[in-house]
């Protein structure tokens, strides 16, 4: 049904966890979006929680730079070697797990790039959510090709969320008219938002359940076609009479032919599984993987306007702009003036060990923090691609890669090698990794 826009983890256990805050804050008339009003309210009140200054860029202000890049691909051009001694320096005597790729594409005439370890594969985390936004992306341009009328199943779809959702540690945000505030609070089945807040929820607040939605919603579009959305009961009958074989491939063929049809290397960049242990059991699934050169191709594909089509790459950077506290890679107070498009993404796993006691972001059996960015800076008059992926065991790797973030900004800016800040106040260390 459409309605019209109104105003722990424990030892031995597996855990993905992380969140951001994305979309620009004066989208909610054109998105439906509703928590971006609480948002827009605390930048206007004394004492309100106050964005970065690269934070509050307008719908409009956000555009594709390589629209007009005609050339090949970043990892067909050699790599530059300013960035590459840059890289080198940077990443001397840290733990070999570390991949990254970046690309400088300030000048469409003049495309820069260098990377370590660039095919390092490892499980994506919470990046993994970015494949599933374009599907949906996709099975939107396949039932609907007017871009205005998928922006209209986007911002006036109401979803409810049933019992994929269940289960969920991540908290997201509602809107109360009543105190102009937000209100957050884990999802439960019983929860309706606009197809556009669930999205939203996936890749802003990372909330597995609703990246769990919004692969489903995916899966029914591309079914049902222009007959979206059809009812809770229809929706029902047909995850519980298809085969799970079938439902496995529908899952499948959803996320990986826009990345084929994009070019990119679906054996190293593909979202395997469902998010939560329900939607697990309705759809089975496979092993989600990713590389930091073909993320980086992901974001060089956005960019370009090549993932399904121009309006939905623009749209779905505009999904990624940061708008909340930042943390991890994007938290650098030397990024604060720049445009950050991010999605961070995280997996830690404990075993017993003597001595040693299971911490978030700290495992002694995986460790995986990864991070997708886009960031531009000086004004917008600089812009580039970074993925960086880790497995540093023991070790919340959320400090080293913000410092990690504030040397690669000052290697764009100044086009020289830039040492990292090794040491951290307590203060830092607390806020680095806090995403509320």
């Amino acid at each position: 049904m459409k309605f019209n826009s109104v105003l722990a983890c424990i030892a031995f256990q597996l855990c993905g966890i992380t969140s951001a805050h994305a979309y620009p804050l004066d989208g909610t008339d054109r998105a439906g979006i509703q928590r971006l009003l609480g948002y827009q309210v605390a930048q206007e009140q004394q004492g309100g929680a106050k964005l970065p200054p690269g934070a509050l860029l307008g719908v409009d202000e956000i555009t594709l730079k390589l629209l007009n890049y005609s050339g090949p691909d970043f990892d067909a051009l050699p790599e530059d070697e300013i960035l590459a001694g840059a890289l080198k320096d940077m990443f001397r005597g840290r733990d070999s797990s570390y991949g990254v790729v970046l690309i400088d594409i300030s000048q469409t005439d003049d495309i820069r790039w260098a990377g370590l370890r660039i095919d390092v594969k490892q499980n994506p985390g919470s990046v993994g959510k970015i494949v599933c936004m374009l599907a949906l992306f996709n099975s939107l341009a396949q039932a609907f090709p007017d871009p205005a009328a998928r922006l209209d199943v986007l911002a006036t779809t109401l979803v409810k969320a049933g019992d994929w959702v269940v289960v969920d540690e991540h908290v997201v945000p509602r809107w109360q008219p009543a105190t102009g505030r937000n209100r957050f609070a884990l999802l439960t089945s019983g929860d309706e938002f606009y197809l556009s807040e669930w999205l939203d929820h996936a890749i802003s607040a990372s909330a597995n359940g609703a990246g769990a939605v919004i692969w489903r919603e995916a899966m029914l579009i591309q079914h049902f076609g222009k007959r979206y959305p059809v009812s809770s009961e229809e929706t029902l009958a047909f995850f519980r009479d298809t085969p799970k074989r079938d439902l496995a491939a529908l899952a499948r063929q959803v996320i990986e032919e826009p990345l084929r049809q994009a070019g990119i290397d679906t054996e190293n960049l593909i979202q395997g599984s469902f998010w939560t242990r329900v939607s697990k059991q309705y759809v089975p699934g496979g092993m989600s993987y990713a590389t930091p050169r073909e993320l980086a191709r992901f974001m060089f594909r956005l960019e370009q306007g090549r993932l399904v089509d121009e309006w939905s790459s623009l749209e779905m950077k505009r999904y990624l702009y940061m708008t909340k506290r930042r943390y991890r890679y994007a938290y650098a107070p030397e990024l604060a003036d720049a445009a950050v498009f991010f999605k961070s993404g995280s997996l830690y796993q404990c075993e017993p060990e003597e001595g040693y006691q299971c911490a978030k972001y700290m495992g002694n059996k995986r460790n995986l923090m990864n991070s997708v960015a886009i960031v531009e800076t000086n004004a917008g008059k600089q812009a580039y691609i970074v993925t960086l992926m880790s497995n540093v065991l023991r070790v919340n790797s959320a400090w080293d890669h913000s410092r990690i973030g504030a040397a690669v900004d000052k290697v764009i800016l100044t086009n020289a090698p830039a040492a990292l800040k090794e040491t951290a106040s307590p203060e830092e260390l607390q806020n680095v990794g806090r995403s509320d």
